[in-house]
């Protein structure tokens, strides 16, 4: 999971932009414990841009015992879920990131082996094998 793109997923969620420690931590946890989906889907936004650094960027301000989310947060949060038009594929620097959306670069599909699969195939072979090798040495 990359843990920038998740606080500004969680920040633009909340009134104005900002949440304090408590609610951020707890957000922060139910996605870490979401499953792969989640990561997943953080690392293909952060490919959009590789250089992100929230905090350095100005895109999250440190206030009042918790976080907001800038304007400038917002609109690079909103460059890397745009939905891009297809041509090369390559990474964004944030100064970038005034571009067209037709210009915007897509982010791949994760691929998955070839052989997938047939390895889940003789995963589950083995496991069946193992039980059973069990089950003649209980009796």
């Amino acid at each position: 999971m990359n843990f920038q793109v998740t606080v500004l997923k969680i920040l633009v969620a909340y009134p104005d932009g900002f949440a304090v420690m408590e609610d951020l931590k707890r957000d922060m946890a139910i996605l870490a414990t979401s499953g792969r989906d989640w990561a997943d889907r953080t690392w293909r936004l952060a490919a959009r841009v590789p250089d992100l650094d929230i905090w350095s960027q100005g895109l999250v301000e440190r206030i009042s015992g918790g976080w907001r989310l800038t304007s400038k947060g917002r609109e690079v949060l909103a460059f890397m879920e745009a939905q891009p038009a297809p041509g090369p594929i390559r990474g964004t620097a944030v100064n970038e990131i005034a571009l067209p959306v037709s210009e915007q670069v897509p982010v791949p599909p994760l691929r998955q082996p070839a052989d997938r699969a047939k390895r889940r195939r003789e995963r589950r072979e083995r496991r069946r094998e193992a039980r059973e090798r069990a089950r003649a040495n209980a009796s």
